[in-house]
């Protein structure tokens, strides 16, 4: 389904159905709202279908999903290619033991969380969110997959916010994304 660039025809229908709320959740923030991609059918199916397409054959194991935003993408696509979804939480969300990273925020610190078990080391793994844009909690991610034994395999996000430079922050970690906000 690309089209003569080169680029798949289904990026430009998920970009449009992309909403963009000015001034939100503060003065300055342009808010990418992936609920009406939800509302749109045919553009959700199309964003798991384009992950599902790349990861289907990379011997992937799990599929992180970041919360909350991960959750909505991470388990069609975990469902899709054969492997587990484990959900990588706030502080205080998950019961049981869990194991915790601190990253860095713009104004202070905050945790992200898996269960302690819910992955093994040697296992291969996606990391999913909506949207990266200064990467600190993707890195978060890849560091506590990591400190298990997992392989990141990639990280992927429906929306990349090119300005902020969270690409560079993943290193050389590979980042794929759907489209720019």
């Amino acid at each position: 389904m690309a089209s003569q660039d080169g680029e798949d025809q289904r990026l430009q229908k998920i970009a449009s159905a992309i909403r963009v709320i000015p001034n939100f959740p503060k003065p300055g923030i342009m808010f990418q709202d992936i609920t009406t991609l939800l509302l749109d059918p045919t553009a959700f199916k199309d964003t798991i279908d384009l992950f599902v397409e790349r990861y289907r054959s990379k011997d992937i194991s799990v599929v992180a999903g970041i919360e909350a935003r991960g959750f909505i993408f991470g388990p069609p696509i975990a469902l899709a290619i054969g492997a587990k979804f484990v959900p990588m939480r706030k502080p205080n969300k998950l019961p049981g033991e869990v194991i915790s990273e601190e990253y860095s925020l713009e104004y202070g610190t905050d945790k992200m969380e898996m269960h302690v078990g819910a992955v093994r080391a040697g296992e291969r793994a996606l990391i999913i969110d909506d949207l990266i844009a200064t990467g600190g909690t993707l890195c978060a991610a890849i560091r506590l997959l990591e400190r298990v034994g997992v392989e990141v395999v990639e990280c992927a996000c429906v929306i990349e916010l090119p300005e902020l430079k969270g690409r560079d922050r993943l290193g050389d970690r590979p980042l794929f994304v759907l489209v720019e906000g």
